[in-house]
């Protein structure tokens, strides 16, 4: 089995690299990354990229046929990959998540890949009340990053061929990494309850979120890699996450406070109503992937961050503003330095395996 994996160097890429290989020791795991958070690593011991079989640096807007060309399966995992960043990059945003997308989806159909997998998002229900959102409930993105899913989706949901395409829709992301992210809910509450002693919500705490620790999002990825047709169909959108993974995000600021003790929670009751705020139902992914359930409990993501960063020495209490695990912060640095231009593309001169060895020394 040969297997293309797009944006490997982010946040999910490390596990999905890990479960793979755990799983096919002898697959050929090919990695496609432009290298933004190429050293936004928790150890340069644990590099994630060494038990691939090779590492190719360049941009899904430019991919090549002949990148595409021989594997039986690609992960689609490459985007600007939260609200604020597409927010600040909505254009780019578009023409990453959805417009290359889209575009490397119709090459693997050209050239006979058997399975692509995309990373999609519950963020595409947007505002829901009631009962939790089905795969065939309508959808509502408020977000530059929801729309680019959503619009994948359906120009997935168009291409003619015998591939197997599984759109997982994930729900929002957390636990530890190898190349760790502290831009999502629950990774923030933990950074803050160690660096500060206090967690702090930014909302009135009602909003629900579902979550789904990194490390079940591989094995979810795993499962679309060598999913069948008669599994669910051709072309399958299913969201993806533990059965009873709903918590409003005040569930979790308390989750955590009880595992670090000695914090605090602050509420900002006044804040005006959060227009993301949805339950999810993962009734359909437990029918069809009895065998890829989530393993990880809330406590067990809090746990495996508590851990991981008392394991840095994390003290920063200024991370939101300056560390490099605040994704957008790490953009804006390559920017402010002249790497990255607005549209995100590389301004050093040279090829990217240049780029990149500069990227680990930044």
């Amino acid at each position: 089995m040969k297997i293309l994996i797009t944006g490997n160097m982010g946040y999910v890429g490390p596990s999905v690299i890990k479960q793979i290989r755990g799983s096919y020791p002898d697959a050929t795991i090919d990695g496609f990354d432009t290298g933004y958070f190429s050293h936004c690593l928790t150890s340069i011991d644990n590099f994630p990229e060494k038990i691939l079989n090779r590492q190719i640096f360049g941009d899904v807007r430019s991919i090549k046929h002949r990148d595409i060309e021989g594997y039986d399966a690609v992960v689609m995992l490459a985007a600007i990959s939260n609200d604020p960043m597409g927010a600040r990059f909505a254009k780019v945003t578009g023409q990453i998540n959805q417009d290359a997308a889209t575009a490397i989806a119709i090459t693997a159909s050209d050239v006979g890949v058997r399975n692509l997998v995309f990373a999609s998002s519950c963020s595409v229900y947007g505002l829901a009340s009631g009962e939790p959102r089905r795969e065939h409930d309508p959808v509502n993105p408020l977000t530059a990053y929801a729309a680019s899913k959503i619009g994948t989706e359906r120009a997935l949901a168009a291409i003619q061929s015998d591939m197997t395409i599984t759109s997982l829709r994930f729900a929002t992301a957390c636990g530890m990494s190898d190349r760790l992210r502290l831009d999502l809910a629950l990774n923030d509450f933990v950074a803050g309850a160690l660096s500060d002693g206090q967690i702090s919500i930014l909302s009135d705490g009602t909003p629900w979120r579902p979550l789904i620790d990194v490390a079940d999002m591989a094995r979810a990825i795993e499962w679309g890699v060598t999913r069948t047709a008669d599994n669910g169909g051709r072309n399958l959108v299913v969201n993806a996450g533990h059965v009873s993974g709903n918590y409003q995000v005040r569930d979790l600021a308390e989750a955590v406070a009880r595992a670090v003790p000695g914090c605090t929670v602050s509420i900002n009751k006044n804040a005006p109503a959060d227009s993301r705020s949805y339950k999810v139902d993962f009734s359909l992914f437990a029918e069809l992937a009895p065998n890829y359930l989530p393993r990880m409990g809330i406590g067990d993501s809090i746990n495996a961050l508590v851990t991981g960063l008392q394991a840095l020495g994390f003290t920063d209490r200024h991370y939101r503003q300056s560390s490099h695990f605040i994704r957008l912060e790490t953009l804006k640095n390559l920017m402010n330095q002249g790497q990255l231009s607005e549209t995100l593309n590389w301004s050093v001169e040279g090829d990217l395996n240049q780029v990149y060895s500069r990227g680990l020394a930044a």
